[in-house]
């Protein structure tokens, strides 16, 4: 049976309408900012710290807006499901603000409409956001 582990993720997009994600240390597949929340966090304030933790921004939970909450496979553990809960960062972001923290191995900014020219993508990325980011 596999276990299910749940994570929060953020939405971030530049002025060019591209999405922001990173690779973590140790990892293959890129992905949206987020990750576990600590006991007692909601799944707004686990993405709200894990923006902070991971690229430097500080945004507050109640200015994430909800995008949905989807069930998929693990991009980087295997035998294991995640529970995405998945937000939007407000307005648009300079790539210049954002700042990597010890965890990101590398960023890059996606444009949705080429994601498919990818197979290094997340499956959350992969199967949910971005078909409804083309929708």
């Amino acid at each position: 049976m596999k276990s299910v582990l749940k994570v929060s993720a953020v939405c971030l997009y530049d002025q060019k309408g591209r999405l922001l994600t990173v690779r973590k240390q140790g990892t293959s597949k890129f992905m949206h900012p987020g990750g576990k929340p600590e006991p007692g966090e909601t799944a707004a304030e686990a993405g709200s710290r894990e923006l902070s933790e991971e690229i430097g921004l500080s945004i507050a939970p109640e200015k994430l807006d909800l995008m949905g909450v989807w069930t998929g496979t693990a991009a980087n553990e295997s035998n294991t499901d995640i529970e995405a809960t998945v937000f939007t960062a407000p307005g648009t972001w300079d790539p210049a603000a954002i700042h990597p923290g010890a965890e990101i191995a590398e960023l890059r900014w996606l444009d949705p409409s080429r994601a498919s020219g990818h197979d290094d993508l997340a499956p959350l990325l992969t199967e949910y956001v971005i078909p409804l980011l083309q929708a």
